[in-house]
């Protein structure tokens, strides 16, 4: 059932995401505030270096205090399309390129509160390059065999919710 939004009000305003409050009409007829966080969406990436290798990155973050094991991702820019984005996030955070390109099924992050679209991919045919990495982003490649990183998911050593979906995605596809 879809919800109806009354009234929209701007909390805070941000270069990347803004935090609205939505009055949402009940069943019952009745309005209750909700916080939203609005984001452009984002895309990840399942970097194949090989049929039994994946690159993953670790990836310093500041909103967890510490460095978690992804995959490639970026928020993204409008009006560029979810598989521009990828191609571009792939170069710039791992430095590899890609000759095919899989859409996997996309997903919500925390729709909850949070309006953030995941577009996911599987790149292969890569070839190794420099990656383009932003000022104060500390991230560095993890090739991995792919059943590891699957191991890695099991046992909790990726604690990354986009990560452990495109991972778990791309596991029951190529298994078919």
């Amino acid at each position: 059932m879809e919800s109806h939004a009354a009234e929209t009000r701007v909390l805070l305003k941000t270069p990347r995401f803004d935090v609205v409050e939505i009055e949402q009409t009940t069943r019952t007829g009745g309005v209750r505030p909700r916080q939203v966080v609005l984001h452009p969406g984002a895309v990840v990436i399942v970097p194949m270096v090989d049929d039994q290798h994946v690159c993953l990155i670790r990836n310093e973050r500041v909103a967890v205090g510490k460095t978690l094991i992804e995959l490639p991702a970026g928020t993204m820019e409008p009006p560029a399309t979810p598989l521009a984005m990828a191609m571009r996030e792939l170069q710039e955070e791992t430095g590899y390129t890609a000759e095919r390109w899989r859409e996997l099924p996309s997903f919500y992050m925390s729709p909850g509160i949070l309006r953030e679209q995941m577009h996911a991919f599987v790149a292969e045919g890569l070839t190794a390059g420099n990656p383009a990495r932003e000022a104060g982003e500390n991230i560095d490649n993890l090739v991995v065999p792919w059943r590891e990183a699957i191991e890695m998911v099991d046992r909790g050593d990726i604690e990354d919710a986009k990560t452990i979906c495109g991972l778990l995605l791309w596991e029951r596809l190529r298994s078919r």
